[in-house]
């Protein structure tokens, strides 16, 4: 190999390295803008809010509730709500009683009895509501029996919407 084309190599290798070297600097300057913008994203964007809706027993605890009752045996329970909605919260609560037949859906209950409304309850954001003690029972037996505690939110024009449910599995024994 002559010295001429040793150096032609050289020099083809070097403007290969550099262009190398342009291509890598630029995917690379790419790739801090593209991380960069996610983060700004997650910064500015902020985490989404919510409500928790909870059944406590007797004992207000969310722990060993009740799954067999007699006839005419009170069942009891509280109900809570916290606001973590970044915004006041209006809502009701429905408690309504059901069967085998009933179905509890992500819109509601269908084939359930309404046993209690409660009025028109606003929180403020961070704040928790708890019921008093709710007494619920059945007069006639059977398996599969349940109570239902729905959550509507209140919007500003008056109109109301679902929004959650709980509910407890009860065998009703005469």
């Amino acid at each position: 190999m002559s010295d001429q084309s040793k150096k032609d190599k050289k020099d083809t290798n070097r403007q290969s390295k550099k262009q190398f070297d342009l291509l890598l600097k630029v995917c690379l300057i790419i790739g801090i803008l593209v991380i960069s913008g996610f983060i700004i994203y997650y910064i500015i964007t902020p985490e989404p809010g919510y409500v928790t809706l909870g059944i406590l027993n007797s004992e207000k605890k969310a722990e060993n509730y009740p799954t067999n009752a007699t006839v005419g045996q009170n069942i009891s329970f509280y109900v809570s709500v916290e606001n973590q909605m970044k915004r006041d919260f209006s809502f009701r609560i429905e408690i309504l009683k059901g069967d085998n037949k009933t179905v509890v859906s992500s819109s509601g209950s269908i084939n359930a009895t309404s046993y209690f409304n409660t009025s028109k309850i606003t929180l403020l954001n961070n704040q928790f509501w708890m019921s008093e003690m709710w007494n619920i029972s059945f007069s006639q037996p059977g398996v599969n029996q349940r109570i239902i505690v729905e959550l509507w939110e209140s919007k500003n024009s008056g109109i109301e919407k679902y929004f959650d449910n709980l509910y407890l599995w009860l065998n009703i024994t005469s």
